[in-house]
Parts: C-alpha cells; structure tokens; sequence
C-alpha cells in the first residue's frame, strides 16, 4: 500500500541528491545544506559527475557508485533526462523518489505524455513518486528537511501536526514555520501527484504517532470513493481539515495550469467531506492556525462558550459566528455569577467584561487567574474565548502570564485567546510567550471562534463514530 512507502519518505537514513550544485536560491546545493543544518543525521549522497564535493561532502558520478542503496532520491534536473535518472535508481534498488522537476503536465501536452511515461516507468519497476512538480517533503523529528528553496531557517521544531498540499506555498521556504509553536510532524506537497497522492499518505497519517492534527490543500481528488473510506476511518481518531479551492471554471482552470489536475466538483467535494467527517477550512492561512487548537488543546464536550473580555462587543461577535458553527453563549452558574458580583458588581454575567473592574482592583494578578479558573471550572462551560489587552505599557502582561501558567492541567477544557492594543510587538511578544505555554493564540478574534467551533464539531464526529 501506498502508505507503507511513506517511511522511506519521511525516515530514511539515506538520500541522493540528485542535481546542480551550484550555489543559488534554488537546487541541490540549498538541500544539502538544509539537511546538514536542519540536523539529518542519515547518509547524504549528491550525485552528479560534474562536480568533485560540494559542502565537503563527496559527490558522485552517478547513483550507481554510492556506497550504499539510497532510501529515496530527490531528483532536480530538466524534464527530457528523468526517465534515464528514474531507470538508474530502479536498477540501483531505491524505490522513493521526489520528483522536484518540473515541465510535466502542468506545463503542456507535450509535458503530460512525458509524466504518462515515467508513471508507467515508475509502475513496471516498482518506484513511488512523489511529484513531479514538487518542492518536496519535511520531517522534523528526524531533521529531514531537503527544501531546495533557500528558506532562511533549516530546523522545524517537532510537534504533532501534518501539513500536505498539491502546491510548495506549504514548504519551508514559503511559510515562517518558526512561528508555528505547535509543531510540525510531515510536510508534503504532493505536485502533479502522478503516482502517490493524498490517499497514500492519509492512509500512513492514520497509524503515525508522531501526527495528531492533519491539515490538507487540495486541487483534485483522483479517488473520491476511496478519500471517502479513508477518511471515514482516521476521523473516528484523528482531525482532519481541508481546504479546496477551484471551486469556479476560473479556478478550476487555474489549477489545471498550475498541477495538470481536473478539479472535482466542489458540491461533491463537500458531500464527501460530510460523509467522511472532513472539516473544511475557507482561508489558506487556516491551513497553518485552525490545527493548533486540535495540537494544544483537549476537545469540548460540550457547545458552551465562556468569554472572558475587555468589551462587551465579543460577545455579540462570538453569538453571531458560533451561531454557524452550532456554539453558543454560556451561562454562569448561581455560584458563580454570585462570586463574580462581590468582586465587582455587575462582573457575574457571560460576557464576564473585566473592562471597568481593572482600576477598582488592587491585586489585578490574583483576581485575574481567579477569574479564569473560576469560568472554567463552571459547569455551565465547555470552552474559554478569553480577549487580552495589551496595553502600551505592558502594565498586565505579567498578571497574564501567571494566570496561564496556573490554569496548566487544572481544567480539561479548551482555551482560545486573542489579543489586541496598540502595538504591535507587544502583541507579538505576549502571544509568543502565551504559545510557549501551549495555549493557541490567533490574530483575529473570527478565527478564535472557527476554531472553538471547529473543536466542538470534530468533538461530535468522533462521539458518533466511536460511539
């Protein structure tokens, strides 16, 4: 199956690069040294007789005189000579190749009957490729990262979310995944897919420990039945988010240019999701933010959604988006309420506005996590939107620090916070601190909203499929 190919993929102790190794932005030089400094510890080989070493590592005529059998080969030259370098690392045993070169059907038809020919290569002699038309694949824990882009940055922080696509926009070299403090298990853009395709690695995804969220771009499905059964069995375990675009003539068109792909109806495209227990996202960037709650956070059991905020505007947004979403405002309990209304009066009421209560306080820090841990341990609850100000003098930001870090492990309920003010930076530096602790921070208080509402619906698919 395709999925047991994944592993010499993601985990190989050894890889041919196979290409030009002259310095640049892009090709076979920028992975050797992406993997050097991401931290591979495997076998790197590069392959071309033209060069003698590059990066102080021995380069070969070709992948016949390697010391060893590669695991997968990561391929970078002009189209017309693939099918002679895909013949020679079937015969030299290594079976997984990342087809980086482009001119295939994405390009014309003249492209298209070249990709025919390699698949039907690849087939007789039993390679797997991922590509063509790929800017290829990361997999941190092991320092895996062959990114033929110049990025910037090598090493991915580890974590437990799956990222795969049919564009490279999701590699390392297009998306400051530094700031992902979630974590990243596998990236993949999957290119023209002319061999394995999203399928295959849903299929690796579903019993790979290291992968607990999956978040997947996708332009086309070639088996829509069998996406279906798939994914219908790794949602009763794992989320699963997808974003389709495509979903006019235009786009449709568009995507055709881009990966040679026929788009599929995107009516059926949902029904299918709807079947298998896919969410769908709406915004690319959603790609890389939704899967954090999912990394982070444990599921509700319940629709309830406590805020805690700084206005009372958040709670007119909060019922007017998680309306769509099937959530809804909580209600404090008797208790509750009653504690909230001696620390301020009119503070016991959802949405809990601490607004005009900051300048009564002395101890702003105490009252604060109070307030927190008090929301979340009401029963009436399921989840926590809480809005932070960041003021321009920071005045509350370590009070907001130690109420996270008290809430840690206290309440297994879901927390989702958004933060604004007038600078920047200060917001910046606070959600990066509030991330490190593990709690999702999102730009937009919208998003905060999708994602509760995301983490309440992927809560019943997985009670009805497991029931």
């Amino acid at each position: 199956m395709g999925g047991d190919i994944f592993s010499r993929f993601f985990d190989p102790e050894s890889v041919a690069i196979i290409g030009s190794f002259k310095e640049g932005v892009f090709g076979g030089y920028v992975a050797v040294k992406s993997l050097r400094q991401a931290g591979y510890s495997g076998r790197i080989y590069p392959v071309n007789p033209s060069y003698d070493e590059v990066l102080g590592l021995r380069t070969y005529p070709s992948i016949h005189d390697t010391p060893d059998t590669p695991d997968v080969a990561m391929i970078m030259i002009n189209a017309r000579n693939v099918p002679d370098v895909l013949e020679q690392c079937a015969r030299r045993g290594t079976r997984a190749v990342i087809l980086v070169a482009d001119g295939f059907a994405e390009r014309n038809q003249e492209g298209a009957l070249l990709q025919e020919r390699i698949t039907a290569m690849a087939r007789e002699w039993g390679v797997r490729i991922i590509g063509p038309n790929t800017a290829g694949i990361v997999s941190p824990h092991t320092g895996f990262n062959p990114c033929p882009y110049e990025a910037g940055y090598y090493g991915l922080k580890p974590g437990p979310v799956a990222i795969f696509s049919q564009t490279g926009m999701i590699n390392p070299q297009a998306y400051p995944y530094p700031q992902l403090t979630a974590g990243i298990s596998r990236i993949c853009d999957f290119g023209n897919k002319c061999d394995l395709d999203e399928c295959d690695l849903l299929e690796y995804l579903e019993h790979d420990d290291k992968t607990r969220v999956i978040s997947m771009y996708l332009e086309s499905i070639r088996d829509g039945e069998r996406f279906v059964k798939v994914c219908g069995r790794l949602t009763s375990k794992k989320p699963a988010l997808a974003l389709k675009l495509g979903t006019t003539p235009e786009g449709a068109m568009a995507s055709a240019s881009h990966t040679g792909s026929l788009a599929v109806d995107d009516r059926i495209f949902d029904a299918a999701c709807r079947q298998a227990g896919v969410l769908r996202l709406s915004a690319f960037n959603e790609l890389f933010e939704i899967p954090k709650i999912f990394a982070t956070q444990p599921l509700p059991s319940g629709n309830r959604v406590g805020i805690v905020t700084y206005t009372g505007a958040l709670g007119v947004l909060t019922s007017d988006q998680g309306a769509g979403y099937g959530l809804s405002m909580a209600s404090l309990s008797p208790e509750t309420a009653d504690a909230f209304d001696r620390i301020f009066p009119e503070l016991g009421h959802m949405p809990v506005d601490i607004g005009p209560m900051i300048p009564a306080v002395k101890d702003f820090s105490t009252v604060y996590t109070q307030i927190l841990e008090t929301v979340l341990r009401d029963e009436n609850v399921d989840a926590l939107f809480n809005v932070m100000w960041a003021d321009a003098r920071g005045k509350n930001e370590k009070a907001y620090i130690e109420a996270y870090e008290a809430l840690k492990g206290i309440v297994p309920k879901p927390v989702v916070t958004w933060i604004y003010g007038p600078g920047p930076s200060a917001v910046r530096a606070l959600k990066e601190q509030l991330e490190a602790l593990g709690y999702p921070v999102f730009d937009e208080p919208e998003r905060c909203v999708k994602s509760l509402g995301m983490a309440c619906r992927y809560a019943q698919i997985r009670r009805n499929k497991n029931k």
